[in-house]
């Protein structure tokens, strides 16, 4: 019930069937680097322009006008709230380590309106106050009323964690005591079609202790694929199966997604097999039929869905930033259950492209869709309509800290390699810090410095990594890409790990099924994937452009002053000399003219910088010569 002095984004320290347990976001400091510069600047910058972005969308206003301290409409969709309550848990994952005053009060102003627009019974949405309540709970497939209650009580918790107040606890509670009441086991059968507060339940059960959220978590998952449908039987709101017999990830990817790491976090608490089993079916079919090569998810526009085994396009792909967002929150998830690297190592390819590429490197506009190309004119915008990517990418970044590391009883499980600093103490007890020197992910060559005492560290070795080299004071440890090298020793403070990842340019190719990429290859190095502007090749279309394979003097070139400073990747590519803007789109076999190649140097920078030079064209993927 005590508000935790470490502030953990997700806490299983007592979850029964997690092996690994949290590090708080206030126990790892980002030093430097590209992490840490990234972190740094969403608290400098995103998070007070999403304040302003708040009150000039009329989010937070609304609440001014519900508790009647301002005169005035509700106005914005029906899930505007949301917006609202996931730039609060971003701001206060910011104030944990900021402690900054001015970010304090625009924390308490928000916290403080929404409580004043809380009705008596705990219900709290501006868009069904006043002469709209008659409404309320009637449209569960898309009102979104119980999506925004699973944000209210996930900033609620990151509020108590970070700041050890009660008062927005206090309303998430109540809520969910109606909820409850509405919904539990005595109540209807109700769910969201939205799934969040799944997510959110668990997390309050886990900050409370009261076990009755734990139970309306559980009640929500069994609502969907019931007979009669509890929502509409749709495939889109995910209720056209059990969630125990769903094996195919399909509809809405965000719903989908955050479903899955619902059902992750009831299962860490439950232990039942059939949850673990559909986990484990979903998350095959995810991530070896459904991704793209940089973490996106959700490949079709309509319907903001995945599309079929293989259906991966790149000009048209969704491939939505909270879909990438909640891929690495159910990740995490599955990452606790079980410290399998093969999680990690897509966390780690959503954070470092499809993640990074929702927002600006300044900080301030943002992408809703991240597709794979782009034949110019597509640029992020400051806010949208629908507007909830961009405080999805404040709370992600702002929680940054908390997700470098897990712990077990006397293991700490180094999952991302960034320059930082770590004070922690085990679950046994011992206190540990450890200190990271890195210039990862530009360099593979990062140093750990552990402080004395008998414990374990065990380093997520990636699997794309082709060669690693692990020493301890200079003796060599073996190790398998795509696992844990764990080190026992008893350390005496002076100690030095060393572990190198071999980073080569390379070339990637794509399973054949995916017919969009069939004979073409993507360009990769360690976890960043790359792309080519029309701003670095202005004299030619894109549209002609070739690889030859084998690939020819890929070289990787340190650009500190290009888009914030960043590894460039240059070589040869093959531009196609043949005229064929104005020739027929089809001809017969005896008449087409193959490409003519003319080799020409071109640079590839990291997929997430592309559009911050203007809205030009854009490819991940090339076509082999």
């Amino acid at each position: 019930m005590a508000s935790y002095a470490t502030a953990p984004v997700v806490q299983t320290g007592q979850s029964a069937h997690a092996r690994l347990k949290p590090v708080g976001v206030r126990e790892v400091k980002l030093t430097e680097g590209l992490l840490a510069e990234r972190y740094r600047t969403n608290i400098a910058a995103g998070i007070p322009a999403g304040w302003r972005q708040l009150w000039e969308s009329h989010t937070v206003p609304n609440f001014y006008v519900v508790s009647g301290r301002r005169p005035g409409k509700v106005e914005g969709p029906r899930y505007i709230d949301s917006d609202g309550y996931k730039w609060l848990e971003g701001a206060c994952w910011a104030y944990a380590h900021t402690q900054d005053n001015t970010l304090k009060a625009w924390i308490d102003e928000f916290v403080d309106v929404i409580a004043a627009s809380q009705e008596e019974d705990g219900y709290v949405n501006t868009h069904f106050a006043g002469d709209r309540q008659s409404l309320r709970f009637t449209d569960l497939n898309h009102a979104h009323e119980i999506y925004c209650f699973g944000h209210l009580a996930q900033a609620a918790i990151a509020h108590h964690r970070v700041t050890g107040e009660e008062k927005l606890l206090h309303v998430a509670r109540r809520f969910a005591d109606l909820l409850y009441r509405l919904f539990g086991p005595e109540g209807r059968w109700g769910a969201c079609g939205h799934p969040e507060a799944e997510m959110a339940l668990v997390e309050l059960y886990r900050e409370t202790g009261d076990g009755r959220y734990l139970q309306l978590a559980a009640r929500m998952i069994d609502a969907r694929g019931r007979k009669p449908p509890v929502l509409d039987g749709s495939i889109y709101l995910l209720d056209h199966l059990p969630f125990r017999e769903q094996r195919e990830a399909v509809g809405h990817a965000v719903r989908a997604l955050y479903l899955y790491a619902g059902a992750a976090d009831l299962y860490m608490e439950t232990g039942e097999s059939a949850l673990k089993e559909s986990l484990d079916a979903l998350w095959q079919d995810v991530f070896y039929r459904k991704v793209y090569v940089t973490g996106g998810l959700g490949a079709r526009y309509e319907g903001e869905a995945f599309g079929l085994p293989y259906e991966l396009p790149n000009l048209r792909a969704y491939a939505e930033t909270c879909a990438a967002i909640a891929g690495f929150m159910w990740n995490w998830r599955m990452l606790q259950i079980e410290p399998t690297a093969c999680y990690a190592d897509w966390m780690e390819t959503a954070l470092y492209n499809s993640i990074l590429s929702g927002v600006s490197l300044d900080g301030t506009r943002y992408f809703y869709m991240n597709p794979l190309e782009s034949r110019g004119g597509y640029e992020r915008s400051p806010w949208f309509g629908c507007a909830c990517c961009p405080p999805n990418i404040h709370r992600t970044l702002a929680a940054l800290p908390g997700y470098l590391y897990s712990l077990s009883d006397s293991t700490v499980y180094v999952h991302f390699y960034a320059s930082n600093v770590l004070h922690t103490r085990l679950p046994n007890g011992h206190s540990v810090r450890l200190q990271v020197k890195t210039e990862y992910p530009w360099s593979g060559d990062i140093e750990i410095y552990p402080s004395a005492g008998r414990y374990r560290i065990a380093l997520r070795i990636p699997g794309w990594v082709p060669y690693a080299d692990l020493r301890v004071n200079g003796v060599r440890v073996e190790v398998l890409p795509g696992s844990y090298a764990v080190i026992e020793e008893q350390w005496q403070g002076d100690d030095v790990i060393e572990l190198s990842l071999r980073m080569p340019v390379e070339l990637v190719k794509a399973n054949p099924r995916i017919e969009e990429d069939r004979h073409s290859a993507a360009v990769r190095r360690g976890p960043v994937v790359y792309c080519i502007e029309q701003v670095d090749s202005p004299d030619i279309s894109l549209l002609d452009l070739y690889l030859p394979d084998p690939a020819l003097d890929l070289e990787r070139k340190q650009e500190p002053s290009l888009l914030g400073g960043v590894v460039t990747v240059k070589g040869t590519a093959l531009v196609d000399t043949v005229q064929r803007e104005g020739q027929p789109l089809y001809v017969p076999a005896a008449h087409y003219t193959p490409p003519q190649h003319k080799a020409i140097q071109v640079r590839w920078i990291p997929y997430y910088a592309w559009a911050n030079r203007g809205a030009g064209a854009m490819k991940v993927w090339l076509p082999l010569a």
